[in-house]
């Protein structure tokens, strides 16, 4: 089953976290003895992020892995967005202040019947 949720993550694209300072082999990934499950979290900043509970290690590894590239790919639509407002906000200025409108010519075309 271990091998199956590893050959999940990988078709994927996931990037398991290994972790050697985690008793589990796996960053975000610790064992709940009560329970006798793995639980997956994150941190972002001060705040620690709950993922879910799960029968194998690899399980919570692969949740976490999605969970961090989630929230990598908000943080970076997040940047891209308003790298993109900015770039129009500059545009604008460019155009100068009234907006980059174009003036039509009033003289209105002549059809010789």
């Amino acid at each position: 089953e271990a091998g199956e949720e590893a050959a999940v993550a990988e078709a994927e694209g996931l990037k398991l976290h290994m972790s050697d300072k985690s008793a589990t082999g796996y960053k975000g990934v610790c064992y709940e003895h009560q329970r006798g499950r793995y639980r997956a979290f994150r941190t972002e900043g001060s705040r620690t992020i709950y993922v879910g509970i799960f029968h194998t290690v690899v399980e919570a590894a692969v949740a976490y892995a999605r969970a961090v590239g989630q929230a990598e790919l908000r943080t970076r639509l997040r940047a891209s967005s308003r790298a993109a407002g900015a770039r129009a906000a500059g545009a604008r200025d460019e155009e100068g202040e009234d907006g980059g409108e174009e003036e039509e010519d009033d003289e209105e075309e002549e059809d010789d019947d």
